[in-house]
């Protein structure tokens, strides 16, 4: 059978996260801007006729029993009836736990691979709503670009965002979203954003925006966070005083610095090495680049 090599998985950063409200369910409403960056993992995707889902791990890791690879390959097989499978490999190279969305991105990827693996067609609208049935983040990295998000994470307003430039830290720990969302030190912004001079009510037509600022908004679960994680805290402080400024992504234990577009990478490079040999065994990050679209965007129309 036919099989897919290379295929990207790119991570995202939130470029701020604003908790908006709550619906009765005890989700959390948010705000957000995500982008793509060019930190990724890869996967290659081989048919199987005997409808078997396989899940193997390039790098020699530790498999889990259900990854949301193979809930996705299994939720499009029982939308479908297709009665194909699949050996899924995935090259892991984003950190866990991070909120970078590494999981939702592999999911999604499986998603529009195994569409195309299998023949099924289906249309992007289709393949938004599996996603988010695996998760909030997954319809995102369907979506194609970076994007305002509202909701839970499931609402996108596409936008246009100029090339960017980030460092992105991670210490060897995780943090539980659990924990952060239960959290007294939780704040919630008032009022609702207007990004970039795209407002929240603004429907979904693609807006031009001209850069992010990290005097723009914050993450509302940092506190909790900082507070929850040492690692988190000094992750901050450490980014803050290299680049001169500091956000967590998501609810994970990333942190990144916006960088200037003009700044040279090297020296950028060296500084971030520089950071990371300081810090104990564990400690991962790099430069990074943000993406205008994502590799497989027009994978399914």
């Amino acid at each position: 059978m036919k099989a897919f090599h290379d295929l990207a998985a790119p991570a995202k950063l939130n470029l701020f996260l604003h908790i908006v409200g709550k619906r009765d369910d005890g989700y959390h409403l948010l705000q957000s801007v995500f982008v793509l960056i060019d930190w990724m993992d890869t996967l290659h995707i081989e048919g199987r006729r005997d409808g078997r889902l396989q899940r193997h791990d390039v790098l020699g890791g530790d498999l889990p029993a259900d990854d949301l690879c193979l809930r996705a390959a299994r939720l499009l097989q029982q939308h479908t009836g297709c009665t194909l499978g699949a050996d899924i490999h995935l090259e892991k190279r984003l950190p866990a736990g991070a909120g970078m969305g590494g999981g939702s991105s592999d999911a999604a990827t499986t998603l529009l691979a195994l569409n195309r693996l299998w023949d099924l067609r289906l249309p992007l609208s289709q393949l938004l709503a599996l996603g988010l049935k695996l998760g909030a983040d997954v319809p995102f990295f369907l979506g194609g670009g970076p994007a305002f998000v509202e909701g839970i994470g499931e609402v996108l307003h596409p936008i246009a965002l100029p090339d960017q430039r980030f460092a992105v830290i991670k210490g060897p720990g995780g943090l539980a979203t659990k924990e952060i969302f239960s959290s007294n030190l939780l704040a919630r912004s008032e009022k609702l954003a207007i990004v970039m001079g795209f407002p929240a009510s603004a429907g979904t037509a693609e807006q031009n925006c001209s850069g992010y600022s990290p005097d723009f908004g914050r993450n509302d679960l940092q506190p909790a966070a900082e507070a929850i994680s040492s690692e988190v805290r000094d992750a901050v402080a450490l980014m803050s005083k290299q680049f001169g400024n500091a956000r967590m992504t998501g609810s994970g234990a990333a942190v990144f610095s916006v960088l200037a577009e003009n700044g040279e990478n090297g020296k950028d490079d060296q500084s971030l090495a520089t950071l990371l040999q300081a810090q104990p065994e564990g400690w991962t990050g790099r430069i990074c680049r943000s993406l205008a679209t994502h590799p497989l965007s027009g994978w399914a129309d």
